[in-house]
């Protein structure tokens, strides 16, 4: 029988291979990514991940038992203490102080990509959170591990960090439990809301392509 999870992942592999060929990763993987670039991205992520571990606590109250939500808990502690201070000190090697990664202000796509998955966390269900907030996982540690492994890439004095973390074992850990929980939670649920699930997973999974796009853009207010 296949797994959910094995469906949601090949229905989102036109759209994830895409991601990998963007010059934005190309680029960081090549080490020359332009540094305005990577700066910008550093600070736009910083505010995603603001609402991003919202998703976590939202996840820990919707959890149906003491250890999911102990596990939603460590996933939030470890967004706003591990890969915000990696961010925090990225930032710092380029002389933005954490005061102005706090003052950033979204662009239209991190709007439109944190708004709609706090939307889901907020009145979907269980299964639904963990759709929306699992692409950006999942493909970071895809990403990772796939940088780790081209020869030179975890040699740049800038970007080695970046990669080391999202192919760490932890990482890799946690996004593995919560894939396992995509899986558990699809379990016996009809059509109808498997394909719903689908939908916010493949949605998320294009708005984490626009958001590296809206990064290598520099992406501002039109108007």
């Amino acid at each position: 029988m296949t797994l959910f999870s094995e469906r949601l992942y090949q229905s989102s592999r036109p759209i994830w291979e895409r991601s990998h060929r963007h010059p934005f990763l190309t680029e960081l993987r090549d080490g020359t990514l332009s540094p305005d670039r990577f700066i910008y991205y550093l600070k736009q992520d910083y505010v995603y991940l603001i609402d991003y571990a919202k998703l976590f606590a939202l996840a820990s109250v919707k959890s149906p038992d003491l250890e999911t939500m102990h596990k939603f808990a460590e996933l939030y502690h470890s967004t706003l203490h591990v890969e915000m201070e990696l961010h925090r000190q990225y930032a710092e090697r380029f002389g933005v102080p954490r005061a102005e990664l706090e003052r950033t202000k979204p662009a239209p796509t991190t709007i439109a990509y944190t708004k709609y998955m706090l939307d889901i966390a907020t009145n979907g269900s269980l299964a639904q959170v963990v759709a929306a907030l699992l692409p950006c996982m999942w493909s970071y540690r895809e990403i990772g591990v796939t940088l780790a492994a081209i020869p030179g890439a975890l040699e740049h004095p800038l970007f080695s960090e970046w990669i080391l973390m999202y192919s760490s074992d932890e990482f890799g850990q946690l996004t593995d439990w919560c894939i396992d929980q995509i899986n558990r939670l699809a379990d016996g649920l009809p059509e109808r809301e498997l394909a719903r699930l689908e939908e916010h997973f493949l949605t998320t999974s294009r708005l984490e392509y626009l958001f590296w796009d809206m990064a290598y853009r520099l992406e501002e207010w039109p108007v």
